[in-house]
């Protein structure tokens, strides 16, 4: 399937120029600093600055106007900023208490209809997670995902805990 893909999404970076900059931007922020590589630089500086045990709940200084949409597009980065790497770790081991539980819930559901919803809907929560935290550190180009449960944003806190709720 991937390969079936590849030549699709190289011909779409390639025919759109804003495309061509935001991936340009992925592979080296620092050669436009003050253009699109903006967010992943203010983003590592959030994350690289809160240390081991972090600045504290409210410390953080890139969410004042320094990183552009920190309460949605960049949350983690201000967890990462406040909590530090331990309180991070913490953080993450959340999301992977939640893949663990959808997992073990649709393994003992009664057919399999809720046992492929449950894991399928573990995986709309999780892989959205782990996307969001991936392009806040940098390991994936910047996409807009917003945090489940976290970021700001009505239709996404309704999407995530109508997943949950059919989850349980």
């Amino acid at each position: 399937g991937a390969l079936m893909v590849a030549p699709v999404v190289a011909l779409a970076i390639a025919t759109q120029e804003y495309r061509r900059r935001r991936l340009l931007a992925f592979l080296d922020p620092e050669a436009d600093p003050l253009g699109m590589g903006f967010q992943l630089l203010q983003s590592l500086i959030a994350v690289g600055s809160g240390g081991l045990f972090g600045l504290g709940p409210g410390g953080s200084v890139q969410k004042l106007h320094f990183l552009p949409s920190p309460h949605a597009d960049f949350i983690f980065s201000i967890v990462a900023e406040e909590l530090g790497l331990l309180g991070s770790a913490v953080f993450v081991g959340l999301f992977l208490v939640v893949l663990w539980r959808g997992v073990v819930a649709g393994l003992h559901a009664p057919e399999s209809f809720g046992r492929f919803l449950c894991w399928g809907l573990t995986a709309l929560l999780f892989s959205q997670a782990l996307i969001h935290m991936s392009v806040a550190l940098g390991l994936l180009p910047t996409t807009g995902v917003p945090l489940p449960f976290i970021s700001h944003g009505g239709s996404s806190l309704i999407v995530s805990m109508a997943a949950a709720g059919l989850i349980l």
